[in-house]
């Protein structure tokens, strides 16, 4: 399935006193690299949405093996688990400049109407730009 990789720089606000990065903000973390994995697949979550279309997070799971410190430069590899259908499970690792595993998680998104706000199918064009 279609990976892709994104770098963060762990900045000192993302840290408690010992500089250790905070457990919160590690979603966010999840979704810049989400919205990079789409992007690199030629999705824009802004015209996706645009469209009519969004994708609310239903689950999220994390593994925490090992702290990221202040101004520890971390990488995202995000995996495509399946092809989506009503929604889309996402495979994360979370690596140091080190090529360290710190974090291993997972998130599953659901596809939604805006305007109806209830779960439908995958968008076409997305599953046939995955088929690749």
């Amino acid at each position: 399935m279609k990976t892709s990789s994104t770098n963060v720089k762990v900045r000192y606000a993302e840290t408690d006193q010992m500089g250790v990065v905070h457990h919160a903000n590690y979603p966010v973390y999840l979704e810049l690299a989400r919205i990079e994995w789409l992007n690199d697949i030629g999705i824009s979550y802004k015209e996706m949405e645009k469209g009519g279309v969004m994708l609310p997070v239903y689950d999220m799971q994390f593994s925490f093996l090992s702290p990221a410190f202040f101004d520890d430069t971390l990488t995202i590899k995000t995996s495509l688990k399946k092809m989506p259908r009503a929604s889309i499970v996402f495979d994360y690792e979370i690596t140091n400049q080190d090529q360290k595993l710190i974090i291993k998680a997972q998130t599953t998104l659901v596809f939604v109407d805006m305007k109806t706000k209830r779960p439908t199918r995958c968008p076409n064009y997305i599953l046939e730009l995955l088929k690749d």
